[in-house]
C-alpha cells in the first residue's frame, strides 16, 4: 500500500505508542499527512517532526473540541480517524470498584463516541472518509476476569456498526479491528512484572491462539490501513478479527 495515502489526512488517537504508533509509521510511509492525539507525556515529544501533535484526553469533551479544530486546520481537513486509545482492567467482579468500571467504559466506549463526535464535521467535509476503532478479540469472545474490558470492547463494536449506518449517507465508513494479544505496553501490563509468573502467563496466552504467538503491532496496523484505504471502499460496519485464530469469528 506504499504511496496509497498520498494527500490523505489521518488522525490517530492513542498514536504515541503500541498499535497507534505502528499505524502512524505505516501511514507516513504510505504518504499520508498524520496527526496524533494522545495524553500529554514524554512519548509525544519522540514523534517525528512532520506529525501534528495535540495532547488531549478522549474523555474530555472540551479538549477534544479544541484539538479537533486545531488538527483540521493544521492538516487542511480530515479524511480518516483511527481510535487506538484504550485501557485495560484485569479483576474479578468483587474487586471491580465503581470508579474502575466507569473509567474503563469512559475511555474505551464513551471516549470513542466523544472522539467521533468531535471529528464528524471534518470527516463529512471529506466526502470519502473512514473511521477505524480499535476493539478487541475480547469483545467477540470474552476473557475471564476481564468483564469491564470485554463489555467496553463489545459495546464499541455495536457503536461502530450503528454509526456506520448513520454516517453512510455522508460517505463515511466505520469499522472495527479486533486484535488478539499484541506485544504492546498495555499487553505487558496485564502480564505482570514477576518474571516466573510472566513466562507462565505468556505460555497460557499463546496456547489460546491457532498461530501460537503474540502479534506484532505492525500486523494490526496493516489491517487498520486496509480499512482506511480505498481498497476497502465497500466495507463498512465490520468487526474484523485480526487475532491469530483465537476467535475464528
Amino acid at each position: 500500500m506504499s504511496g496509497g495515502f498520498a494527500g490523505r489526512r489521518i488522525v490517530v488517537a492513542g498514536g504515541a505508542q503500541g498499535i497507534g504508533l505502528a499505524s502512524v509509521i505505516r501511514l507516513r510511509a504510505a504518504g499520508a499527512k498524520v496527526a496524533v492525539l494522545d495524553l500529554a507525556g514524554p512519548a509525544l515529544a519522540l514523534l517525528p517532526a512532520d506529525v501534528t501533535v495535540r495532547a488531549a484526553d478522549i474523555t474530555d469533551t472540551a479538549a477534544l473540541g479544541r484539538a479537533g479544530a486545531e488538527i483540521a486546520e493544521a492538516l487542511g481537513g480530515v479524511d480518516g480517524l483511527v481510535n487506538s486509545a484504550g485501557i485495560d482492567l484485569v479483576a474479578p467482579l468483587q474487586d471491580i470498584t465503581d470508579d474502575a468500571w466507569e473509567r474503563i467504559i469512559g475511555v474505551n466506549l464513551t471516549g470513542a463516541m466523544k472522539l467521533a463526535r468531535a471529528f464528524e464535521p471534518f470527516l463529512r467535509a471529506s466526502g470519502r472518509a473512514s473511521i477505524v476503532n480499535l476493539s478487541s478479540g475480547a469483545g467477540l469472545v470474552p476473557l475471564k476476569h476481564r468483564s469491564a474490558y470485554s463489555a467496553s470492547k463489545a459495546g464499541l463494536q455495536m457503536f461502530s456498526k450503528s454509526l456506520a449506518m448513520e454516517l453512510a449517507e455522508a460517505g463515511i465508513r466505520v469499522n472495527c479491528v479486533c486484535p488478539g494479544a499484541v506485544e504492546t505496553p498495555l499487553f505487558r501490563s496485564s502480564i505482570g512484572s514477576d518474571e516466573a509468573e510472566a513466562v507462565a502467563r505468556l505460555e497460557a496466552v499463546r496456547a489460546r491462539y491457532a498461530l501460537q504467538r503474540i502479534a506484532d503491532p505492525d500486523e494490526i496496523a496493516a489491517a487498520i490501513l486496509w480499512l482506511l484505504s480505498d481498497e476497502a471502499s465497500y466495507v463498512t460496519g465490520v468487526a474484523l478479527a485480526v487475532d491469530g485464530g483465537r476467535t475464528f469469528h
